[in-house]
Order: structure tokens, then sequence, then C-alpha cells
């Protein structure tokens, strides 16, 4: 399936790239969220057309993320979880935990944002979670897990 990129996708392409996908990435993601179109004459033509349109927007949301990198540069957040006396927690804490915490702090992150390479936070203690708020901006944020009595 041929797509014509209207922003900027993490290892696809850049606005404007004409990719080769899978259809059922193309058709279940990148169609539905609005990243790209159907690579015809008619929406290449349109492309052309509006480029300077779609290109106003991706710097527009580049310095929206720049703002928000800012306001989470040294941010830390605090989690209560049960846990065991040797420190291993009952459940884990994943992305959507450390989402509310950081939006109970007053800063916008969604769930989605949050990658945890390493898989979800079973143990107390403090760890480095990124933050992924474009696709050329990334921060990473302090999370200390601690056992709730």
């Amino acid at each position: 399936m041929e797509l014509i990129l209207l922003e900027k996708v993490r290892n696809l392409g850049n606005l404007g790239d004409k990719v080769k996908v899978k259809p059922g990435y193309g058709r279940n993601y990148l169609l539905p969220q609005g990243k790209a179109v159907p690579a015809t004459a008619a929406n290449l033509e349109a492309f052309e057309q509006r480029r300077a349109d779609y290109e106003a927007k991706a710097n527009g949301l580049l310095g929206e993320a720049e703002s928000r990198r800012a306001k989470l540069a040294d941010v830390s957040v605090t989690i209560a979880a049960h846990s065991s006396p040797e420190g291993k927690l009952f459940g884990s804490v994943g992305p959507r935990d450390i989402a509310e915490a950081l939006q109970a702090a007053g800063h916008d992150v969604h769930k989605g944002e949050v990658i945890q390479g390493e898989g979800p936070i079973r143990n107390t203690g403090e760890y480095d979670v990124l933050v992924s708020l474009h696709a050329d901006v990334q921060t990473t944020v302090k999370v200390i897990v601690v056992g709730d009595k």
C-alpha cells in the first residue's frame, strides 16, 4: 500500500514522503489517525497545493512539544503502590499510572506518550521513564515508586 505522509512518523518518514507500508498498518493506523492519505494522482496534486499548510501545522506541533518538554524538565513524580516488605509490588506501575500521576501534578501527558522500554515497573525504587511528546521530541521523567503502608 502506497501512502503520502501528512506528518512525520517515527521510523517511517517525514512530511510529504511517499512510503510503502503493509495494508493493515496503513488502513488501521495511518489513515484513521490522519497521518497519511493514499498515493493517488489527485491526492498528490492536492498535497502539493496544501504543502505550506501541512508544514505550518507540523511546525506548530513541534513548537508545542518543545514547550511541553521545557515544562517537564527535572520533573519527578511519586507513586504509592502495595508492596511486600522486600519491595516487590503486588501488581505493577504502567504507562497509565505514570501519565495519571503526571496529570495530577499539572502536566499534560497521555498514556501513549509514556514509553517503558523494559516493561512495567514491578519493584519499589527510582526509575527514569522516557516520555515521547513528538517524533523528534523526547524527555525523561523520574518516577519514584514507594510502598504504601
